[in-house]
């Protein structure tokens, strides 16, 4: 899908954010949390694509802007919504990694494995990445 500037809008469901430090162990950290929280809304099929996105965000976070980050997951409109800001004014742009390179195809696998995904610059100067998943398993792709 192409890379807007907004995700879903409307009214959440439910709502959780946590921040997180910039330091390795954060990347852990929101894999943990994000299951935790998709689990409680019996969400399973959604655990592992959202969990490896959020690994993702959370590792560009924590290489390229190397500031704390507040990792958020909504839901809105049927729709789980994971998104990263961090304090980086610097958009995040998908590499185009040579086959022996050892990084940079982070938002590539954000894009096969979300059904859409954007980059949001603040007013503040940071950034939000954000990623979206359908809620309900019919619609995956």
């Amino acid at each position: 899908m192409a890379r807007r500037e907004t995700g879903p809008s409307g009214t959440p469901e439910w709502s959780y954010e946590t921040t997180l430090a910039a330091e390795p162990a954060s990347a852990s950290r929101a894999r943990a949390f994000v299951t935790r929280h998709l689990s409680e809304h019996r969400l399973l099929h959604l655990v592992d694509p959202v969990r490896l996105t959020a690994s993702e965000l959370a590792t560009n976070a924590l290489v390229h802007a190397r500031t704390r980050f507040t990792l958020t997951l909504t839901e809105i409109d049927d729709i789980v919504l994971l998104s990263v800001n961090d304090g980086s004014p610097e958009p995040a742009v998908k590499a185009q990694p040579d086959a022996l390179d050892l990084s940079g195809r982070g938002l590539r696998i954000v894009a096969m494995v979300s059904m859409d995904w954007g980059v949001r610059l603040d007013t503040d100067g940071a950034k939000t990445v954000w990623a979206s998943f359908p809620r309900d398993q019919s619609q995956r792709r």
